[in-house]
């Protein structure tokens, strides 16, 4: 039978209109879809790559708190300006390198998962951290120790390129829905405590090596032991990170896709770089402005701040060590608590709280610091430290739920490295170059507030996600009792949405009147159920398509033209 004018089969004009269509949807959520992981597994999955985050911020509390020291050590120019930029360079190449990491890493840990290659990536940190402990300077070599230098903190920007993605990636896929801002806030803990710790490190270490040596002892040797003491370090992440499990939500999608066939082109199934960049370019976008606006922020807290402290006021490693680790550790320590504000109030409400801090107290801290008095420099560490921790405390828990499962990885490793290439490791480097240019010691505050208005338009674009199931991953609970109920209230929950979950479509036969609209009150039935003449008569018309909403939808995907209720369809709730 040919096919009708849409205007017959709609209107009602002919009297042969089958009196049945056929409407594809995904099928409606299972009791067995839903994630049930235990707090304690929870715990243990969080522990494991919190350990492995404080390595890596380790060593960035190391060189940070040590720029000066190495700039005379491995880059002898004869221009003490010139070496301290060298000296920061060596920082913002393993920044450079990071994006390499993320996109070579990120897809491979999409394909065979994540805790595998977040194993890889902390070993490669380690080892090469350690090994920077062990480099001859230039009066040893001369120019080839800055060579060597930038080679080892290349293999460090490499392995990291894939460490913070896969393990903000695996805390958020760990995480129950309810509590992804909470377990989310860890991972960061881990950071800042091990930047911290290694600012403390080297500041006792310089003073113990200076006290007990004189005071050349620490150029001379002492330097190396913070470096060194990665091994130890190290050696317990690594145990730690090849204890870790494998993400329920990779292991359902996995299972999915061996047991079900799924539509290769849909946004929620399709993997890899190039179906990241068609499908999510613009969630790429906003994820890179928003990493921007909290990683210039935290850098200039951690990373620039001995430099600045050094470079304007005079101070050595450990005085600047002293003024800015009370600050660092108690914005680490109140990470889970903005993470448990952000699953109440939601991570939009917490982000813009974050972006007017920034704006009102970034150039107040800076001439704060300027002042060079000792406690109005602890207050301008803590007033940097606001905005700073409620943007980390965000990190982990929004920008893994702005992509599906089968891209997560592959997205956090090129939207976050880009931007913290970009932007966040340059941070020092370009902060330092902009004072010497201008000579305004303010301009790396002006630097923070530009990306920080940058991210203030893009949340225009950022969607609430506190409390929803990761797209393209099924709901994650924390007791058996959630998910039945989880599952028995699907079709009044608003924080539910099945097109972006991985379940397989089903066909059914839909009652329609001679216009070839859905008959309200009576329920649709499963193809295979009825008689396969009936399926031949639905046949005869263009299937419809159950949209996001209910509302149903014409193979062209504009909205079925029926009347009032006849054109609406609600996911219905599954029995028992």
């Amino acid at each position: 039978m040919g096919e009708r004018p849409r205007s017959a089969r709609r209107s009602g004009t002919t009297d042969r209109a089958p009196r049945v269509r056929l409407l594809r949807r995904r099928r409606p959520l299972e009791v067995d879809d839903v994630q049930v992981v235990e707090t304690s597994r929870i715990r243990t999955a969080v522990g494991g790559t919190v350990v492995g985050n404080f390595m890596e911020w380790f060593d960035f509390g190391v060189y940070g708190y040590m720029a000066i020291t190495l700039a005379n050590l491995f880059f002898q120019t004869g221009n003490e300006s010139l070496d301290l930029l060298l000296s920061l360079l060596g920082f913002a190449v393993s920044f450079l390198v990071r994006p390499l990491g993320g996109l070579i890493l990120g897809p491979l840990g999409d394909r065979i998962g994540r805790q595998k290659v977040l194993f890889f990536t902390m070993a490669a940190m380690a080892i090469a951290t350690a090994l920077i402990g062990l480099l001859p300077t230039a009066a040893t070599i001369g120019v080839w120790a800055a060579f060597l230098l930038y080679a080892l903190k290349m293999i460090q920007g490499f392995s990291t390129g894939g460490e913070y993605a896969g393990a903000a990636t695996y805390v958020a896929e760990f995480s129950s829905d309810k509590r992804r801002g909470f377990f989310s806030s860890w991972l960061d803990v881990g950071s800042y405590l091990g930047f911290a710790a290694g600012a403390g490190t080297v500041a006792l270490t310089h003073t113990v090596v200076s006290m007990g040596w004189g005071a050349g002892a620490f150029d001379a040797w002492g330097w190396r032991i913070p470096f060194l003491v990665a091994i130890p370090l190290g050696a317990v992440a690594i145990y730690f990170r090849a204890r870790i499990p494998e993400t329920p939500a990779f292991e359902a999608v996995e299972e999915v896709a061996e047991n079900e066939e799924l539509d290769a082109d849909d946004p929620m199934v399709a993997s890899g770089l190039k179906n990241l960049l068609r499908h999510h370019w613009k969630a790429v976008l906003v994820a890179v402005a928003f990493v921007a606006a909290g990683n210039t922020t935290g850098y200039a807290l951690t990373s620039y701040m001995p430099t600045f402290l050094g470079s304007q006021l005079g101070m050595n490693e450990m005085m600047s060590a002293a003024a800015t680790i009370p600050a660092l550790v108690v914005l680490a320590l109140s990470l889970p608590f903005i993470g448990r504000l952000s699953d109440r109030i939601g991570r939009r409400n917490v982000l813009w709280i974050a972006i007017v801090s920034t704006l009102v107290l970034t150039v107040p801290a800076f001439l704060l610091m300027l002042t060079g008095h000792f406690w109005l420099i602890q207050l301008a560490m803590f007033m940097i430290a606001v905005p700073t921790a409620m943007y980390l405390a965000m990190f982990a828990s929004t920008l893994p739920a702005m992509f599906p499962t089968a891209v997560r990885y592959a997205a956090m490793g090129l939207a976050f490295n880009v931007s913290v290439s970009l932007f966040g490791g340059t941070t020092p480097l370009i902060s330092q170059a902009l004072i010497d240019l201008t000579g305004n010691p303010l301009m790396p505050a002006f630097w923070i507030m530009f990306f920080t208005a940058v991210f203030a338009i893009a949340m225009r674009w950022l969607d609430e996600t506190a409390g929803t199931p990761l797209m393209g991953s099924f709901p994650t609970v924390e007791e058996p009792e959630e998910a039945h109920e989880l599952v028995a209230g699907q079709a009044e929950n608003d924080d539910l949405d099945l097109t972006t979950m991985p379940l397989p479509e089903e066909t059914l036969v839909v009652p329609v009147d001679a216009g070839g609209a859905p008959l309200s009150g009576v329920d649709p039935v499963p193809a295979d159920e009825v008689p396969a003449a009936l399926v031949e008569a639905a046949a005869e018309l263009p299937p419809l398509t159950a949209l996001p909403d209910g509302t149903l939808a014409d193979p062209s995907g504009e909205p079925f033209e029926g009347a009032g209720e006849q054109a609406h369809m609600k996911e219905p709730a599954p029995q028992g």
